[in-house]
């Protein structure tokens, strides 16, 4: 599936300054509908290092009323949260009615970064497909609005902008042994990716696929995917 994701897939930032803010005035619009009707949505954003979650989540925010969204960021669970479920901690994070929940990183590190560093056993991520998939479809027959992101860039762009963090003293911060220690299993991981891809999408949680190696493209997309799929929920 990922083969055939065009990344050459881009706009120029003059294209990009000129759609921004007509793309984020209709999500704010709908954000404020969405507390009018009491309907919540969940966004969850996936993808490989340095794709830019973060960039596409700032713009979603920046113009959101602040009182009407949260932003989780989700890392390897920790002390009470290991003697739970795993989805424990995902529940806590969900959105009340009316309001925006963006998760960077989620639960689908069960079938990702658990299965390929081997955090969890064989049968264990197996079976969170299906309990993943439960879990979605309970909150969208509950009324909550579904959207998953995966932010797909290709491998020497992923190198490109590592090389980039490490020169700028503002985000170095950001590069740790553990994104190069991934990137070396780059093919253990693209195949937990077409896996999750494959048996997570369903008509009430689909996964969008963001062609991401131009950030102006993949912010664009990210924010027009989340307005359409919450005007059409709405509507």
């Amino acid at each position: 599936m990922l083969q055939h994701v065009d990344l050459d897939q881009a706009v120029t930032e003059k294209a990009y300054r000129k759609a921004l803010g007509a793309a984020q005035l209709r999500l704010r619009r709908l954000h404020f509908r969405m507390y009018e009707e009491r309907r919540a949505c969940l966004a969850v954003f996936e993808g490989w290092d340095a794709a830019g979650k973060g960039g596409a989540i700032k713009r979603i925010t920046e113009t959101l009323e602040p009182r009407g969204y949260t932003v989780s960021s989700f890392a390897a669970p920790r002390g009470e949260e290991k003697t739970h479920h795993y989805l424990w901690r995902f529940w806590r994070a969900l959105p009340r009615d009316g309001h925006l929940a963006i998760w960077d990183r989620s639960h689908y590190g069960r079938v990702l970064v658990e299965r390929v560093e081997g955090f969890c056993d064989e049968a264990a991520w197996r079976r969170a497909y299906r309990e993943i998939s439960e879990f979605e479809a309970q909150q969208a027959s509950a009324g909550t609005i579904v959207v998953k992101f995966w932010m797909h860039i290709s491998k020497a762009e992923q190198l490109r902008r590592f090389k980039a963090r490490e020169k700028d003293p503002f985000r170095s911060y950001k590069l740790t042994e553990e994104d190069w220690r991934n990137r070396a299993r780059w093919g253990e991981y693209e195949a937990a990716v077409e896996d999750m891809l494959e048996l997570t999408s369903q008509a009430v949680a689909p996964w969008v696929v963001v062609e991401a190696n131009d950030k102006y493209w993949a912010r664009l997309k990210v924010l027009r995917s989340l307005a359409e799929a919450i005007e059409a929920a709405l509507d």
